[in-house]
């Protein structure tokens, strides 16, 4: 298979990219049955943009639309946006700094479901953003159907971000999300009517949203701030503070970076 180059001169994605080759090339070693999809997803690759754009493109590809037009369309919004690739290297970062269940950068950059979709949404962003919203609607719907996440192109994402076990995961148009922030699974970034201007919540830096979490209206969830699981939050919740209950409440104050800690009981920690 023929490398892909979409080397983006960004500094960040150095050391990830090495330990991602490492750790393939150990396992190509070792998982003999897993060598070809190994060395075709990353060995075979230039950089770690080569690699995203190939490993996305196998699993976003339909009968209507193959895998050599996917990895065009992917490469082309790398292109758009070369930050793509930078932050694809601080979500992994981030998933193996905090998800005690990743064993290795290479675990998450194959099989996890939350890292692919923020991946897909990145692409799908850079495209809307460039006036090409039928392909970008397009790579959301698949996200949506394999990942089971469900992200507006024109949501604004951070980096850093892990979306741990993501399935359920939903975002509105006018939604944000900060850098640096941990949501588990069924959380709900929405609006609350049919008005069509700015609707959705704004998520601060650092902020922890517990599973089944819903987030909804244009209010600000302030920078390290803990949404308790199972949460419906209706008002704005200040910097460093726990919002639990239906409706949620403020229920005091929480460590400076939560989505960090990944506590998700009321404690300070």
């Amino acid at each position: 298979m023929a490398k892909l180059n979409v080397a983006t001169d960004n500094a960040a994605d150095v050391c990830v990219w090495s330990c991602l080759k490492q750790e393939a090339a150990a396992y190509a070693t070792k998982e003999v049955s897993l060598s070809s999809l190994l060395h075709a997803t990353i060995l075979d690759q230039a950089d770690l943009g080569g690699a995203l754009v190939n490993h996305l493109s196998e699993k976003l590809t339909t009968a209507d639309f193959s895998t050599l037009k996917m990895r065009q369309v992917l490469s082309e919004a790398i292109q758009i946006d070369p930050k793509i690739v930078e932050y694809a290297a601080k979500d992994l970062l981030a998933v193996k700094e905090r998800d005690p269940a990743c064993t290795s950068y290479l675990q998450a950059f194959l099989y996890f479901k939350g890292f692919m979709a923020i991946q897909t949404h990145r692409c799908a962003h850079a495209l809307y953003g460039a006036g090409r919203d039928l392909v970008a609607f397009h790579l959301q719907n698949r996200s949506s159907e394999l990942f089971g996440v469900d992200i507006n192109p024109a949501a604004v994402v951070g980096y850093g971000v892990m979306l741990d076990h993501a399935t359920g995961f939903v975002m509105g148009e006018t939604a944000r999300i900060g850098n640096d922030c941990s949501i588990l699974q069924g959380v709900t970034l929405g609006g609350t009517g049919k008005a069509d201007e700015d609707r959705h919540p704004k998520i601060g830096d650092r902020v922890l949203l517990g599973a089944g979490a819903c987030v909804l209206g244009n209010i600000m969830i302030g920078d390290g701030a803990k949404i308790a699981a199972g949460s419906v939050v209706l008002k704005p919740v200040p910097a460093n503070c726990t919002a639990a209950g239906v409706p949620a409440k403020l229920v005091g104050d929480c460590c400076d970076n939560p989505a960090a800690s990944m506590d998700q009981t009321l404690g300070d920690s």
